[in-house]
C-alpha cells in the first residue's frame, strides 16, 4: 500500500532539494551589492510615508472579506454556465435560487453600510 506513494514522496523530495539548491546557488554566486536604495521599502513606486505597523480600520477588513466571499460565490457560476444545456430546467431553477440568495446577501450588506468607506 505504501509503495504506491513512493513516486509522490520522490517528487516532493526532488522539489525541496531543487529549491534549496537554487537558493544556495544564488547566495553563493549572485551579486552582493546592497545599498540604501535597494534596502528601502518599495511599493507601487511611492516612497513609504508611514510605518508598516499602523492599524487599519475594521471596515477595510470587512470589505476585503466581503469581496472574497462574493468573488468565491461567482466561481460557482462558471461550471453551471459550461454545462447549462445538460442541466436543463432543474439546473436553471437551482442556479436562479442561488443567484437570488446571493443578491439578497449583497443587498443586505449594502443596506447595513458594510461597503461604505468612511
Amino acid at each position: 500500500m505504501l509503495e504506491s506513494y513512493v513516486p509522490i514522496f520522490v517528487m516532493i523530495a526532488g522539489g525541496v532539494i531543487f529549491g534549496v539548491v537554487m537558493v544556495k546557488l544564488n547566495e553563493w554566486f549572485g551579486p552582493h551589492r546592497p545599498n540604501d536604495e535597494k534596502l528601502s521599502t518599495y511599493e507601487s513606486g511611492m516612497e513609504p510615508i508611514r510605518s508598516a505597523r499602523e492599524r487599519f480600520s475594521v471596515k477595510f477588513y470587512m470589505v476585503a472579506m466581503l469581496f472574497i466571499l462574493f468573488d468565491i460565490e461567482v466561481v460557482f457560476l462558471y461550471p453551471w454556465a459550461v454545462s447549462f444545456k445538460q442541466l436543463g430546467l432543474g439546473g436553471f431553477v437551482t442556479m436562479a435560487v442561488f443567484i437570488f440568495v446571493l443578491f439578497l446577501g449583497y443587498f443586505y450588506v449594502w443596506r447595513k453600510g458594510a461597503l461604505e468607506w468612511d
